[in-house]
This record gives C-alpha cells, sequence and structure tokens, in this order.
C-alpha cells in the first residue's frame, strides 16, 4: 500500500501521539504545509511521572566541569561557605606560625662560627714549602700544586708569610715593594692563579703585612733621603752629633737586633730610626700620608680576593716624640754603652698612646670588603708581649670598637719547662684575661721560634698537638708540625748574604714531602737551606700510610673537632694539673657527650678521676690516643694512668656537665656559648 510521505505524522497525532520533527530534513520540513486543524488537535503538554525530590537532588549536587553559573549556586552554601573559611584561616594561622617559629629560631640561635673560627689555620713559610721550577726556593706555584695536603689534614684556612718583593734582609720582612710579589716567589699573575685554585677548593687565605718598617730600597725611603716633598717626612729623621770621628744618636734607644736603633745617612746627613735592622727604617706613623699609604695597601691585597690580613710587628708603630732615654732594666750600668735590646724597657718605643687609633684604622678598611655576604675579611696582630698579658688583650679593641679578631698567642710557644703545670699557667693565663665574648687560640709552633720536636723533644709533639686541636679556639700548625719535623742542625746552615738579626733558620727547612732526593721538596740539584736528615722516615708519604703516625693523629684529631659540637664551641672546664699531667673537659650544654683529656708533659702518672669530679661516671670509653692501639679501650676513671707524652681522649655521657657544678665555679670558660636542643636538634642561646 503506498502512504503519502506526509501523511505519517498526521496519523501519530490522531494517534494520540507526539509529533518529533527531529527526523524530518529542513528541505522537507520547509516545504512542508501545516495544517492548523491538526494543530490544534494536538496535546499541549506531556505529563511524566516523575519523583520531584529526586529531581532536586540531582539539580542541587556538584559535578565535575559545572560552569561558574552552577558553581557560584553552591559557593553561598553554609556547608561550603564555613569549610572554606576554615581553610582560609587555618592557612593564614599556619603562614602565621612559620614566620614566628622562624623569627624565635633566628632570634634564638647563636651566631654561626666565621671560617676563621671553624677550621685551624696551617701557616706556610712560601721559601720552604715546594719549590716548582727547581731553582732550590718555595714559590707560589709550588703551594697550589700541594693544596691537596691541605684539604687532606682537614684545614680550610692557609697562612702565607711575607712574600712581598724585598732584598730579603730580615728574610724578606722589609718589602721594597708592598705592591708587587718578589721574583724568588713568582708573579703577580701567579699569585692571582693562586688565590683563585685555593678558593676553588673552599679554602680561606690570609697573609703578612708588616707595615712598621720598609726596606732602605724602598721608593719611599729614596725620596725621603732626598727631602721630596710629602716623602720628606715618610720616616722618623733626627740630628746626629758628631764626636772624635763617629756619629752619636739623639738617645739611648736600641734596635731589638741590637746596638743603637739610629743610623746616619749620609745623603740627608741626619740620622734616621730603626728598630730592627739598619736596613729596614722605621715609617713615620705620626704622618697621615703615611697612614693612607698603608690603607691603600690594605685594599689593594683585599681586592685581589685576599680573605685576611695578619698585621706584624704593631707595637712598633709609634715612638715617643720626646726622645728622652728609655729606663735601665740594671740602673747600675747607668753610664755604660747600651748595646742589648733587654738591657732597657721600652717604654717610649712600644705601645704608645694613638696606637690603637691606627690599628682601629686598618680594621675600618678591612670591614669596607665585609659586606659582602659570606666575605667577611680576617684581621690579627702578630706581637710577643711576653711579660704584658693586658697589653696582648687590647689588640682584640673594646666592646664597642672593634680591633683584631684575635692577636696572636705565644704562650704555648712561650713555655720554658715543659710540665702538666707550666702547660696549664700558658692555658689559664690566656683565658682568664681575654675579654668576654671573644675568640682564643693557640699556637705551637712559629717561623719565629724553633720547631716542637727540637724545642720540648719528639716524645711530645703528639701530646702537644692534641692540646692544640682539643683546646678551644682557633689552632695554627706551622707547616711541618703535623709530621714532626725537627730543626736542622745549626752547624748544616750556611750564612745567608744579608743580616737577618735574631730571625733565625733552622726551623725553615724545607718541607719534607717524601723520602727521594731533598724530600720532594724540589727537583733541582739542591735546596736554599738543607734538608733535615731524617726525611726518609719523616715525610708526609710515609706517615699517610701508617696508622700510628703522627700525621694519621693530627688528621684524626682534626676530624673529631669538626664533627664534635663540644670541641668546637663548647665549654672548656680545668680539672686538674699537677708536674705531670693536664686535664680539662670539652662539653656543650643540652648535650650528655662529654670529652675529657688526660694529656701528660711530665712522666707516668696515675690519678683517680672519681675523687676529682663529683657523680663522674665509673667508665669512659678512649676516642682516641696517642697510642692508636687503646681507641675504643674501656677505662675505669679511678685508675687512669698515663706514659710519658700520652695523651688520652675520653668520651663519656653524664647529665650533670662539670661547668654546672659549684666545684668547679670559676674554672670554665666559654667563648660562643651555645645550648643544644635533642628535641629540634638544633642550637639556640638562651640556655
Amino acid at each position: 500500500v503506498e502512504v503519502e510521505p506526509r501523511s505519517l505524522p498526521m496519523e501519530l497525532s490522531e494517534k494520540g501521539g507526539v509529533e518529533n520533527n527531529g527526523f524530518v530534513q529542513n528541505e522537507a520540513f520547509e516545504d512542508q504545509e501545516t495544517d492548523t486543524s491538526s494543530q490544534e488537535e494536538m496535546p499541549k503538554t506531556c505529563s511524566v511521572d516523575v519523583d520531584p525530590v529526586a529531581v532536586e537532588e540531582t539539580v542541587l549536587k556538584p559535578y565535575a566541569g559545572m560552569p561558574k553559573e552552577v558553581l557560584l549556586q553552591f559557593s553561598s552554601q553554609a556547608r561550603y561557605r564555613v569549610t572554606r573559611e576554615i581553610l582560609f584561616w587555618l592557612i593564614i594561622a599556619g603562614a602565621i606560625a612559620l614566620v614566628c617559629a622562624t623569627i624565635a629560631i633566628i632570634a634564638l640561635s647563636p651566631k654561626c662560627l666565621d671560617w676563621w673560627q671553624a677550621s685551624p689555620v696551617y701557616q706556610i713559610y712560601p721559601r720552604s714549602f715546594k719549590d716548582s721550577n727547581m731553582d732550590g726556593n718555595g714559590d707560589l706555584k709550588g703551594i697550589q700544586e700541594k693544596l691537596d695536603h691541605i684539604t687532606y689534614l682537614n684545614i680550610k684556612t692557609v697562612w702565607i708569610t711575607s712574600f712581598f718583593k724585598s732584598p730579603l734582609k730580615d728574610l724578606g720582612y722589609g718589602a721594597e715593594d708592598f705592591y708587587d710579589i718578589d721574583p724568588m716567589f713568582g708573579s703577580m699573575t701567579d699569585f692571582e692563579n693562586l688565590i683563585a685554585a685555593i678558593h676553588d677548593k673552599g679554602l680561606k687565605v690570609i697573609v703578612d703585612l708588616i707595615p712598621n718598617h720598609t726596606s732602605d730600597k724602598h721608593r719611599w725611603f729614596q725620596l725621603s733621603r732626598n727631602r721630596t716633598g710629602k716623602y720628606t717626612d715618610y720616616y722618623i729623621w733626627q740630628d746626629c752629633t758628631q764626636a772624635a770621628g763617629s756619629v752619636v744618636p739623639p738617645n739611648n734607644w736600641v734596635s731589638v737586633f741590637g746596638n743603637s736603633s739610629w743610623q746616619f745617612d749620609d745623603v740627608r746627613k741626619q740620622c734616621y730610626f730603626h728598630q730592627f735592622g739598619k736596613e729596614q727604617p722605621d715609617l713615620n706613623f705620626r704622618s697621615l700620608a703615611v697612614q693612607q699609604e698603608i690603607q691603600d695597601i690594605i685594599t689593594f691585597w683585599l681586592g685581589k680576593g685576599v680573605d685576611g690580613l695578619s698585621f706584624g710587628a704593631v707595637k712598633f708603630l709609634l715612638e715617643a716624640t720626646h726622645l728622652r732615654d728609655e729606663p735601665l732594666v740594671n740602673k747600675s750600668q747607668n753610664g755604660v754603652i747600651i748595646t742589648g735590646y733587654s738591657q732597657l724597657y721600652h717604654d717610649y718605643t712600644t705601645t704608645q698612646v694613638g696606637l690603637h687609633d691606627i690599628i682601629r684604622g686598618f680594621r675600618h678598611t678591612m670591614n669596607q670588603f665585609s659586606t659582602e655576604p659570606g666575605r667577611y675579611r680576617f684581621m690579627s696582630t702578630d706581637d710577643d708581649e711576653k711579660e704584658d698579658i693586658e697589653a696582648t688583650m687590647m689588640y682584640y679593641g673594646t666592646t664597642f670598637v672593634q680591633e683584631a679578631d684575635f692577636p696572636f698567642n705565644f704562650n704555648l710557644i712561650n713555655v720554658e719547662n715543659l710540665s702538666g703545670n707550666s702547660i696549664f699557667e700558658a692555658v689559664d693565663l690566656w683565658m682568664k684575661n681575654m675579654p668576654a665574648g671573644q675568640w682564643p687560640n693557640w699556637a705551637v709552633g712559629s717561623p719565629k721560634a724553633a720547631r716542637l720536636s727540637t724545642r720540648i723533644g719528639k716524645e711530645y709533639v703528639n701530646v702537644m698537638n692534641m692540646l692544640l686541636l682539643t683546646l678551644p679556639g682557633t689552632p695554627v700548625t706551622y707547616y711541618g708540625e703535623e709530621i714532626g719535623m725537627e730543626n736542622i742542625a745549626s752547624e748544616n746552615v750556611s750564612e745567608e748574604p744579608v743580616n737577618s738579626g735574631p730571625a733565625t733558620l733552622p726551623e725553615k727547612s724545607p718541607m719534607q714531602w717524601d723520602g727521594e732526593v731533598n724530600a720532594g721538596f724540589t727537583e733541582g740539584n739542591s735546596s736554599w737551606l738543607p734538608v733535615n736528615s731524617n726525611y726518609q722516615t719523616v715525610n708526609v708519604e710515609i706517615q699517610s700510610t701508617r696508622s700510628n703516625s703522627t700525621l694519621s693523629l693530627y688528621r684524626a684529631l682534626t676530624l673529631l673537632r669538626n664533627n664534635e659540637l663540644p670541641m668546637n664551641r663548647g665549654w672548656m672546664c680545668h680539672i686538674w694539673n699537677d708536674s705531670d699531667v693536664f686535664v680539662y673537659v670539652r662539653e656543650l650544654d643540652g648535650l650528655d657527650k662529654v670529652f675529657m683529656m688526660v694529656l701528660n708533659f711530665g712522666q707516668e702518672s696515675t690519678i683517680d678521676l672519681k675523687a676529682i669530679v663529683p657523680n663522674f661516671p665509673s667508665e669512659a670509653v678512649i676516642r682516641l690516643s696517642t697510642h692508636f692501639s687503646n681507641a675504643g679501650e674501656v677505662v675505669n676513671t679511678k685508675l687512669i694512668k698515663t706514659e710519658m707524652g700520652e695523651g688520652l681522649v675520653l668520651e663519656y655521657k653524664t647529665a650533670k656537665p662539670v661547668h654546672t657544678t659549684e666545684a668547679f665555679q670559676g674554672k670554665c670558660f666559654v667563648a660562643e656559648k651555645a645550648c643544644y636542643s635533642k628535641a629540634l636538634n638544633l642550637l639556640y642561646v638562651n640556655c
């Protein structure tokens, strides 16, 4: 039966259905003639049985990807608004708490140890460290070649003694040019390369500067002796009188090297003043132009990347202007010609009024280079005030005006009769006189003193290194002391073609690197000084392979110092001393781990620590010993036995540190105080 296509919708309508034109093509729909009468019969509505509640729930339920208009319908509902506000205020409260906690931690945290406090310092005499060009003299390239040795020692600071261009009077401490390197040591390019290599290894470098005097070959002196412009008064000139064909000096002042400190100059026809050799005229620091010259020199070397300066001979910077004779030590010598430095009290030629103003000027210049984070410029002074500890302590400055970070400490070097008592006295003298809040330093060797092994005996080298590296403060090691080098025999030292005054040579022998010819110091035929005859057994190479060597103990001690909090910033308390032993502890508030050093500087000894220290544990563990085989042993603290030259680092735990006990009040010292929180695993200051 043929059915008209247009009649189908009508038939569906007549049966009460609902017309759906969704399947009709647009073109056909446009051609369709609408039957008005049929549309009127068509139902107006369509009823469907739907649950209203279900519809409402479906509409109100959020769904992923809903548009902004739908989302806004929910944002004003209480359950979403309250949750949102709670989360918002929790985030704000958390942020505030985090900021407050950060501020509290910063406020309560102690100052971090600076680089010059955190690491031992390794002092190098450059002419004797390593020769790189086979001329027999150590040089800057040689130091660069051996920087790995510094890191091997767990040391991060290198101190290089004087290398300025010089005619080498007094072994180079009278500069001919403060702005240049002596050709013996290399060039300025070599120095810049060395600085870069040092910093690349994460190390710091300190250099010497002796501002008191110059060489008589210095351009300033040549201009001064000819009375040229401002240089006329760069040095200290005085008229001299003639008597019987000889020069009569203005007064009785004597040079450190002996004889009159006045030298007649044929060019200027006056006498110039020299505290040291006659080839080293003193600068006139009462001249502001001279002070500015030194400030410019400081600026130059800091600009080269030097991290610190050690100023030597600073107590000699000023002299009294009245030129009166200095008082005699022995009054009965009145009228006798004085030739020895020790014959006079040097009231008018050392530590004069105004000296510390000059040093503060040095500090001010260095501080200008310390503003960059992590680039603090260290400053020390190097003067041995043997009889006047108060004068030494003045170089720290005052509470409000800073000078040196520390003056060099010669106390342990100056010990004459080695014993437990003398070592205690040397340590106690410094700690009791050091201003509150300042940082101590220690040294057992120096270019100005005999080698440790020669001075006190080889059997005490290890225990002295143990003392050096376990005392509070910054330890300074002179090159070679880490392997126990000795002085060379004086008869093997040929005379230098210069007047070196009291400066000595036997302690400046070449570094002993290995057992090869010239101890690995040079590949040339000879060295400027002979190598010690013991170099085949006392050298870095052989000691690095032996666990019981001086070098191995030194490395173990530097590791202990670097890794244990009580060792690098804790309390130091004196426990006991007698003719044989010196005993002290290192401890930190809040930390139950304590280290006790029992160091023998005499003969075999036995002590009862339980009887000396209240509540002392009955047992302790040997953490380190100069006899390596004893490390790790448990000892009875009622019976601590040490042999001659033996040192023990004992470790134990206690809830009652020594510095809190009444019996030891006045016997404990701390520089950078800090307390440990075990719960938070951090340090804080308000204990």
